[in-house]
């Protein structure tokens, strides 16, 4: 052996060839410099990452957004992609760690960018894309456009010149229910709401909900563009599931999401009160807005980054309504 050993290749030229062999397998999280996701197991086949609860940021990485899995016997389901190809490629090195089932399907609960913006990470797996019909007016809009010149400004280079926006493959209407592997789900259009497209997934049999953006956990709501009332009538429909787990679009998974939806309803309530009060005073947004006492939401989490903004919503859907009458 050892003879055989000197007439070898050097030890370095050994280890340089296997390096360059597992090289091209060592893709997302680790190729661009992220730290494996980590995982909650739900269930026995349910899974989800749960992100920062700011905003997106430089510091964060864009991982301020949830995402989830199921593992079925016939494969994968995926809700939400994460906000970065290379997020995107790190959810899918995670779902491997679990699995090698293939990834059949990911289910994309609107089109904002921390949700979708890993898609071009699945779409190299073979997976469909399904989502909600009314976004493919937000596709076609210049914000989506501005709103990616936006993140490769600021996240850059997590997000740059390489990052697509991915359309869906099949675009649903209505509420819509299948099954893979002998688990059921079902796809609960629940717009217009925090956006026109918002849609839940409901798995039947472990009673596991992912939310998407209308249910946060322990930070303030992002309302921009929202449908006020909308959302107040999803959270209705939320609450009538009896649901083991409900997987929020930001913050952490709850057992009992009551107490977050509460939260939830509570300020978009406040919003509309605070506002509508201050419209039907024939009051600026600016006047309306500095006489509200914002003391119950200001410690929260993302509330300097959104709350004048989502107040600005609120005033502009109540001066709507009020125009109406």
């Amino acid at each position: 052996m050892e003879a055989n050993a000197q007439h070898g290749p050097p030890r370095w030229k050994f280890w340089l060839l296997v390096i360059l062999w597992v090289w091209p397998s060592l893709s997302g999280a680790r190729a661009q410099g992220l730290a494996p996701l980590p995982l909650q197991q739900l269930t026995a086949h349910v899974y989800a990452v749960i992100g920062d609860s700011g905003p997106a940021s430089s510091a964060n990485r864009g991982f301020n957004a949830n995402a989830g899995f199921v593992v079925t016997p016939a494969g994968v389901v995926v809700f939400d992609s994460l906000g970065t190809a290379p997020l995107g490629e790190a959810l899918v090195q995670a779902i491997r760690r679990v699995t090698r089932q293939p990834i059949k399907l990911v289910v994309i609960s609107h089109y904002h960018a921390d949700h979708f913006y890993g898609l071009q990470a699945f779409k190299a797996q073979g997976a469909e894309v399904w989502a909600q019909s009314h976004a493919k007016q937000e596709l076609a809009s210049d914000l989506i456009q501005q709103r990616l010149a936006q993140r490769q400004r600021d996240l850059y280079p997590d997000v740059d010149d390489k990052q697509r926006i991915v359309p869906a493959d099949k675009w649903i209407d209505g509420d819509h229910a299948f099954e893979l592997g002998g688990i059921h789900f079902k796809i609960i259009t629940a717009g217009p709401a925090h956006t026109a497209e918002d849609i839940m997934l409901w798995v039947q049999e472990p009673r596991v909900l992912f939310a998407g953006d209308l249910f946060f956990q322990g930070r303030v709501p992002y309302v921009v563009g929202a449908n006020l009332k909308g959302w107040l009538a999803s959270l209705g429909k939320m609450s009538t599931l009896e649901a083991d787990w409900v997987v929020p679009g930001h913050g952490q998974p709850s057992r009992d999401p009551k107490p977050g939806i509460a939260l939830t309803r509570d300020y978009l309530q406040s919003l509309m009160a605070s506002m509508g009060k201050g419209a039907e005073e024939m009051l600026t947004f600016d006047e309306a807005y500095a006489r509200v006492d914002w003391g119950p939401w200001v410690s929260m989490p993302a509330f300097e980054a959104a709350n004048r903004l989502n107040a600005y919503t609120a005033y502009l859907e109540m001066q709507q309504e009020l125009l109406n009458k």
